[in-house]
């Protein structure tokens, strides 16, 4: 779990307390900057798998909005009471990309080659993380599961799977494309972008949990993130709108 607290904002600023998923972690960091600097308010950012966040949500975490990386749990809190009814919306599509510090992973073919090569592959626990369970999908219909499944390391989520390939402890493995992407290019290294039909659609969906009802900044966070502004943003780290 990262914890973010911005010391951005003003003395009587304004505060609001988000839940969001690994893969979105970056991106928020830059959005939760550029809102502090409009408004003068505070945000406080806490990342984890998607899964592991509904959970700490169904436990009465005191978290406001949630950013997950799909739109199954946002739709379940709102039909468990636990969100506002109707406030869950999409604000990004995510990509999956298959990648390496080093070069030379850049098409479905070096994918596959790699399984062969390599000692061990990185993916997000696909039980509690939308990316992981896309990256079975895509291994699945490759055909390469059986293959690849004794050299499957998995991340808690996300962050950690990108962390097990940025440490090279392990050569390789799939990631959120915003982990590794900004303006136009790839950060490091060298990166496959799996097809969309390869997998499930990454949509990824923001809630106003219950906790925020009363909060005027929960709203305007949510505002902003469908704002013109926000969504350049989001567009600049690889995700569609």
């Amino acid at each position: 779990m990262i914890t973010l607290l911005s010391a951005a904002g003003l003395a009587q600023a304004g505060e609001v307390k988000v839940a969001v998923a690994s893969n979105f972690y970056k991106p928020m960091l830059q959005l939760a900057k550029e809102f502090e600097q409009a408004t003068g308010n505070r945000v406080m950012l806490s990342a984890g798998s998607t899964g592991t966040l509904y959970a700490q949500i169904k436990n009465g975490a005191p978290f406001e909005v949630f950013l997950a990386a799909d739109q199954r749990r946002p739709k379940a809190l709102e039909n468990e009471k636990l969100a506002v009814n109707g406030s869950h919306f999409t604000y990004a599509q995510g990509q999956l990309a298959f990648w390496s510090k080093n070069g030379g992973y850049k098409t479905q073919q070096d994918f596959i080659d790699a399984i062969s090569q390599v000692a061990h592959i990185a993916i997000a626990n696909p039980k509690n993380a939308p990316y992981g369970a896309a990256t079975i999908d895509t291994i699945k219909k490759l055909d390469m599961y059986e293959k690849a499944q004794p050299k499957i390391v998995e991340g808690h989520n996300i962050g950690q799977t990108y962390q097990y390939i940025s440490s090279e402890n392990v050569s390789c493995g799939f990631v959120a494309l915003s982990q590794v992407y900004q303006k136009g290019k790839i950060t490091e290294g060298s990166a496959w972008l799996v097809p969309s039909n390869l997998h499930r659609a990454l949509k990824q969906d923001a809630v106003l949990l219950n906790q925020g009802e009363s909060n005027d900044v929960a709203k305007s966070l949510l505002e902003f993130l469908q704002s013109e502004p926000a969504k350049r943003t989001i567009r600049s780290f690889g995700y569609k709108i």
